[in-house]
């Protein structure tokens, strides 16, 4: 192999592995909405880790609106165990909170805003 050859293979080989680590970094997040009809709050989980966070639009005077993001509270932190987490919205139209899943394990738990402003996450359980 030649030396332009081999610098091409390690152009190439730098440019595969940085597709790879962007398509890994753009799936580590999972965002779904509140089933609530009356609110404009979207959830996010971190699929390897579980952590759930949320936040929600709201009017400002004399401005565009501001983007509020809720604190991590009890339960909503990252979980005890690595797994691959996902969120599911019930199909309760007054449902403020969603699912947190697991689909490792099937462990399922349920995050909601306490107010004025922390997202809390019940125990998990099968």
């Amino acid at each position: 192999m030649t030396k332009s050859q081999r610098c091409l293979s390690a152009v190439a080989l730098a440019l595969v592995t940085m597709a790879t680590a962007g398509s890994a970094a753009a799936d580590e997040y999972i965002f779904k909405a509140a089933p609530q009809t009356d609110i404009n709050r979207v959830y996010r989980v971190n699929r390897l880790t579980g952590e759930v966070g949320a936040c929600q639009y709201a009017l400002k005077d004399n401005s565009v609106g501001v983007t509020l993001c809720y604190a991590t509270g009890e339960g909503a932190g990252p979980q005890s165990e690595p797994g691959d987490y996902d969120l599911v919205a019930s199909s309760h139209e007054r449902e403020g909170g969603i699912f947190r899943v697991n689909r490792r394990t099937g462990e399922m738990s349920v995050c909601y805003v306490l107010p004025p402003d922390t997202v809390v996450c019940t125990p998990s359980s099968r």
